[in-house]
């Protein structure tokens, strides 16, 4: 059994973990809801300014420690937690499809995908970090070393609630970074278990930390203890703005991964079969709600009438329903009923301007957040969902004539996050991935992600990179130093 499903057995509220220890907050307590049903699934402490600042003092007080440790100690940490979170990915998966709504074999994947991380961040600790530089004076020497930054800051959200953490977590650590980590109250219990087998695989108490409560006044007081040196946050570019704005008081580093819109473009020369299977798991993966999902599909005008024709057929079979059932639908409920209601409103705007339905016309399941997969065609380039991050299961569809057009149209949007590119014209595909303006890109692939390459966007979509070599370089400062050699 996993740790929180012992406290949700117990019917005790879930805790958070401070400086090795676990403990309810005392200021209050929040209930979690399961989208699929609206039931209340368990209750989290709640804390505040207090509990933030004591994590804060913890992971400072431990930073030195665990900066100084050699490469190897922290190395073992995360690889011995990484098999410790791989043996529960099943049970623990459950517990994510749970609270977050997400289907469950998605689930079990995200959990095996945040071992990833642990993994391969515990080989990364044991790279030499730093250079010698070229000789250009016999009489001197230059190199670069490398260092922790200090106390990192993660904030994390609720669509990939044990992944994401774990991204930013076993980077933070590899490099000798201490943490403090607040996870979104939407989806607080599955991340725990994170903290629960990194204590298990031996981190000493302090250097991780995972806190619930109000983020406004956690964050803030977070980004202004004397401790902190840098901030990694995915959510929204709104939130990601108000956060570079307090990090600016004290000049402390940011790492941001904001929204996205991404496109989703299939030129006429396409494996169209393809390219429609590949378009389902970009859109529906997650319920629709990733900051990576296809949120506007350009399709070649002289093949759109065959695409379109392919795309009904395909979705028209989707199947709706809970989560955790059994057979597992393809689309399950949103997180919660604000989220339904805004998906909900930008496809009434769009079917009120003209625009057409393509998806299936079943009933929903009642009693939870769920809405209607689909896609529009003949949406109004004036229309919110034209131009709007939708954050559910629904997008639009429009014509291009040409290459040029479809590259314009792609790059129109302030985001840049990813884009995804159906071709198979070598010279086209060279062409697009160098001109589309997105941090990530997935050429004839639907699922880009993997943890040892570089995650992160352009534009208003944010700022650094998460995963692989560049993820850890975010939590360490270069140290250049230059000798003088004496005269023979």
């Amino acid at each position: 059994m996993v740790r929180v499903e012992q406290w949700l057995s117990a019917g005790e509220p879930v805790p958070s973990f401070v400086n090795g220890r676990w403990s309810a907050a005392a200021a209050g307590k929040l209930a979690v809801h399961a989208p699929a049903t609206g039931e209340t699934i368990g209750v989290v402490g709640y804390g505040g300014v207090e509990e933030a600042l004591a994590a804060a003092d913890a992971a400072a007080a431990a930073f030195t420690g665990w900066a100084e440790a050699p490469a190897r100690f922290r190395a073992d940490i995360l690889s011995r937690a990484g098999e410790l979170l791989s043996a529960r990915a099943e049970p623990l998966g459950r517990v994510l499809a749970m609270e977050t709504g997400k289907r469950l074999p998605e689930a079990i994947a995200e959990v095996r995908f945040a071992c990833e991380f642990l993994r391969w961040y515990a080989e990364e600790a044991r790279r030499p970090q730093g250079e010698i530089l070229s000789v250009e004076d016999p009489a001197r020497r230059h190199l670069t070393l490398s260092r922790p930054v200090g106390v990192a800051v993660c904030l994390t959200p609720w669509n990939f609630p044990v992944s994401i953490p774990a991204r930013k977590l076993a980077a933070a650590l590899a490099a000798g970074c201490s943490v403090v980590c607040r996870a979104s109250e939407k989806a607080p219990l599955a991340v725990l278990e994170l903290f629960a087998v990194l204590e298990e695989a031996g981190l000493p108490p302090g250097v991780a930390n995972a806190i619930h409560g109000p983020a406004e006044s956690q964050v803030n007081a977070l980004l202004h203890h004397r401790a902190v040196r840098v901030v990694s946050f995915t959510g929204s570019t709104a939130v990601g703005r108000h956060i570079m704005e307090l990090a600016s008081h004290r000049v402390v580093r940011c790492a941001l991964e904001l929204g996205g819109n991404a496109p989703f473009l299939v030129f006429s020369d396409a494996d169209l079969d393809a390219a429609v299977q590949g378009l389902l798991i970009a859109k529906f993966r997650n319920n629709g709600q990733s900051c990576v999902a296809a949120n506007r599909v350009y399709v070649e005008d002289s093949v759109l009438g065959e695409f379109i024709e392919l795309l009904a057929a395909a979705v028209a079979k989707l199947c709706v329903g809970d989560p955790l059932a059994d057979p597992t639908p393809d689309v399950g409920p949103l997180i919660d009923r604000e989220r339904v209601e805004a998906v909900t409103s930008l496809v009434s705007e769009a079917v009120a301007d003209g625009a057409r339905w393509i998806g299936p016309s079943a009933t929903l399941p009642p009693g939870g957040h769920y809405t209607r997969p689909g896609f529009l065609q003949d949406v109004p380039p004036g229309c919110q969902l034209a131009t709007t991050e939708v954050f559910g299961p629904v997008a639009a569809v429009f014509p291009f004539h040409d290459e040029e057009e479809a590259l314009a149209l792609a790059n129109a949007s302030e985001m840049g996050l990813a884009a995804y590119i159906y071709t198979r014209d070598l010279a086209r595909a060279w062409r697009a991935i160098e001109k589309v303006e997105a941090g990530i890109v997935g050429l004839n692939h639907p699922v880009p992600p993997v943890a040892f390459a570089p995650m992160g966007g352009v534009k208003q979509s944010g700022m650094g990179r998460e995963g692989g070599r560049r993820g850890l370089e975010e939590y360490l400062d270069t140290r250049y130093v230059a000798i003088g050699l004496d005269r023979q």
